[in-house]
């Protein structure tokens, strides 16, 4: 038995009410808001390839493992790396893919990398299902319910236990290894309701930044605004204060008519007009979606994860907002526009280009899945006063969010399922879980942040953490409290190992 307690490392031409523009753009920022950011560039992926490299292969699985009517089978992607395995029973760290491309992850969680050849580990990365190139009716994953309506944690879940019990099977020197799961945030709540699913296929996990607790009823619906604009506070009050007032003075210059719609289209490069209610929505919701992610990857070194961006990001916003910009709408709205270059467009990245706010690059259906995850069991609520946080005013309405699943999905979410389905509120239905989270980052409101010590259930805070930042590999960057937090992990899982060695 481990006596861990919390462990804290110090060191979204026509005149409308604000209210309803605030809360179309809350709704629209509320269902498109995901767990996990865009892919990774094409050009991180060739020059990562040379750091990990790895084996691509395909499993069958059943479309559906709960029920006997449907007989479909779809093809899972995994990739493997056995450079380091001890093919003698050596420990197997399996990744709990998440929303996007396996790829991407796999470029993304150098920690398993690093402690592989450590641990003499194999590594395992399993793609989720209507992601990548796992999708099990091809091009028609996503044309209705009924083909999405097999996207849910749970058949992932079964999916990586039923490929799980297999490999080690049919793997020469398999049979006896132990597994960890690893996952950070969706994947991070995967692998810890995989440990507490399926104990006797995985003998631990790592969650990191898993907000398993975002649920209807248990995490305060503010909690993640109030916390992304204490991290960009960090960088000044003005930053905050110039946020907090541009969605008057957005909505100020709309109602001014064509020229202050104009000036709204100029400011920001948009591509289409700034006309409706609905143009303003979408715009305002881009800018929600930028501010709460880009304090996801608040990293103290210069990142691809959500797309090409500077060291500690959140400041290279704030640097434009320094002075109280407020006096006019039209000034705000230019500063604000600076600062979200310094997100949009780092490097030049979109120089000559303007922004679409309707449409952002999918990773091969991840939008289309999460999506359809965030309306079927995945229901996080959120909503922001523009007191306590930068957002606008939007309150969490559930009837709304529903309605606008209805009309997009055709499915009435289950907003319960989750936390009746899995771990719960307390999470000791399970043991051997190291949930790790960073304050910068905005899901630790939802995540689990207090120990179990009589089931093994350890929590790890590190005050100067971004979204899974442990997970990544190491970097000379790094602040000492998330090597200490790596270090850590590595001793539980050490470990984990041992006495799963020992009882075998």
């Amino acid at each position: 038995m481990y006596n861990y307690t919390i462990y804290c490392i110090l060191g979204s031409f026509l005149i409308t009410s604000s209210f309803e523009l605030e809360q179309h753009a809350a709704r629209k920022a509320n269902l498109n808001r995901s767990l996990w950011p865009l892919k990774s560039s094409d050009s991180l992926k060739y020059s990562l390839k040379f750091q990990y490299t790895y084996s691509t292969a395909y499993f069958t699985l059943p479309v559906d493992h709960f029920g006997f009517a449907n007989t479909d089978t779809y093809q899972m992607r995994y990739l493997y790396n056995m450079d380091y395995w001890d093919k003698n029973g050596g420990t197997i760290l399996f990744y709990c893919g998440n929303e996007g491309d396996i790829e991407d992850f796999a470029i993304n969680t150098g920690f398993m990398w690093d402690i592989s050849k450590q641990m003499k580990a194999m590594v395992v990365f399993a793609e989720h299902r209507y992601y990548g190139k796992s999708l099990p009716y091809g091009d028609k994953s996503f044309k209705d319910a009924a083909h999405l309506g097999y996207l849910t944690a749970e058949q992932a879940l079964a999916d990586y236990a039923v490929f799980l019990t297999s490999f080690k099977a049919t793997t020469v020197g398999a049979a006896n290894s132990p597994v960890v799961a690893f996952g950070g945030s969706y994947g991070g709540m995967l692998a810890a309701w995989m440990r507490a699913k399926y104990p006797q296929i995985i003998i631990g996990a790592l969650a990191a930044s898993a907000p398993v607790l975002q649920f209807e009823g248990v995490t305060p619906c503010e909690a993640y605004n109030e916390i992304a604009t204490k991290t960009f506070a960090r960088y000044g009050s003005n930053c905050v204060e110039n946020v907090r007032r541009s969605w008057e003075a957005m909505t100020d210059l709309y109602n001014s008519g064509a020229s202050g719609q104009a000036y709204l289209k100029k400011a920001f490069n948009l591509c289409g007009d700034v006309k409706t209610a609905d143009d303003l929505a979408d715009l305002k919701g881009w800018l929600t979606g930028a501010w709460g992610n880009i304090v996801m990857v608040e990293y103290p070194y210069p990142a691809d994860f959500l797309q090409h961006l500077p060291a500690w990001p959140v400041k290279g916003v704030c640097d434009n907002l320094q002075q109280p910009y407020w006096d006019s709408p039209s000034t705000l709205v230019t500063q604000i526009s600076l600062a979200a270059q310094a997100f949009f467009n780092y490097s030049n990245s979109f120089s000559g280009s303007c922004f679409n706010t309707t449409s952002e690059p999918d990773t091969l259906g991840a939008d289309q899945g999460w999506g359809f995850q965030a309306c079927s069991e995945m229901i996080m609520p959120m909503c922001a006063d523009n007191k306590n946080d930068m957002f606008e005013v939007s309150a969490w309405d559930l009837d709304s969010y529903v309605k606008e699943c209805a009309k997009t999905y055709g499915i009435v979410p289950k907003p319960n399922w989750i936390m009746t389905n899995f771990l719960g509120v307390n999470v000791t239905g399970a043991t051997n879980i190291i949930f790790s989270n960073g304050l910068l980052d905005p899901w630790h409101g939802g995540g689990v942040l207090r120990s179990y010590p009589e089931q093994n259930i350890t929590a790890i805070i590190i005050p100067n953490g971004a979204h899974h930042l442990d997970l990544r590999g190491h970097n000379a960057a790094d602040p000492v409290d998330v090597i200490a937090a790596r270090d850590m992990e590595i001793g539980i899982i050490t470990q984990w190992i041992a006495d799963y060695q020992r009882e075998h």
